[in-house]
């Protein structure tokens, strides 16, 4: 089975062919700053983080599987298309990519203050399997199998909304957890992971992590799996959520939305970039 990736980062890609699977890179050409800010008009406020990151995923999956976006060839789409999303929040206040070295240096001067933070992940899973139909429901039990009554799901499953299916539908997600709706041929999910920084990181040291570039172009102006990597002393919540892509709870919005299971997705040929 194909997926469709409606990104271009490498981290994502990675994270996929480690898992085996080898996804199709498609670039969704989305205007991020646009559609937050248009949301932001739209709401009258500031966005949360698990509403920011399912935007922008949705919008991303969305690009891709409604040909929103030229592509290389004129074949019709035939597998899932995933859009994702990342943002660090630190004391209510989100940060995405710094792009510029002062503005880095300066928010790890703060991301160290505070001591931590939480790495919100936003995932939208479209169906484009041709003759495919959505085979779950959206009160499904979490993954694992069934769930024990008093027990919370480690995917806390949501029912869908009125409304377009996105952060709206979701509602609140707490730091740490996860939550997912199901609306027909589409599911939203956003996971997080709460860090914690070393307490003894040095002027010196923020200054080289800097000069390497490494951070100008990530969501926190950190990688987990790079060279920031030694300055994280702990992570509560799916690691990969950290690198930019919850595999545990794409797997399982694959197996609630449509019935897929993980292991379909393996050992796939190698597809080139479209």
């Amino acid at each position: 089975m194909r997926l469709y990736l409606a990104s271009t980062s490498p981290a994502r890609r990675a994270l996929l062919a480690q898992s085996g699977i080898e996804p199709v890179l498609v670039a969704p050409g989305v205007d991020e700053d646009a559609a937050a800010a248009a949301e932001r008009d739209r709401l009258g406020r500031e966005l949360t983080g698990p509403e920011l990151v399912s935007l922008l995923a949705v919008a991303k999956a969305t690009a891709v599987a409604d040909g929103l976006v030229e592509r290389t060839d004129d074949a019709e789409l035939d597998g899932i298309v995933l859009g994702g999303d990342s943002a660090f929040e630190v004391d209510g206040v989100l940060y995405g990519k710094p792009h510029d070295p002062e503005l880095a240096r300066q928010r790890w001067r703060q991301m160290l203050a505070a001591g931590g933070g939480t790495l919100w992940s936003g995932h939208c899973v479209v169906d484009r399997r041709v003759g495919a139909h959505s085979v779950a429901e959206a009160t499904v039990p979490g993954p694992g199998g069934a769930v024990r009554a008093g027990d919370e799901p480690p995917v806390r499953p949501v029912g869908a909304s009125s409304r377009p299916v996105g952060a709206s539908s979701l509602g609140p997600v707490a730091p740490g957890g996860s939550a997912l709706v199901v609306d027909g041929d589409r599911v939203v999910a956003v996971d997080s992971a709460v860090l914690t920084f070393a307490d003894d990181m040095t002027p010196a040291e923020i200054d080289a992590y800097v000069a390497t570039g490494e951070p100008l172009e990530v969501a926190g102006a950190f990688t987990i799996d790079g060279r920031a990597a030694a300055f994280i002393t702990r992570i509560d919540g799916a690691p990969s959520a950290v690198v930019g892509l919850s595999l545990p709870v794409l797997r399982s919005m694959l197996l609630q939305g449509f019935g897929i299971a993980w292991h379909d997705l393996w050992a796939q040929e190698s597809t080139p970039a479209l």
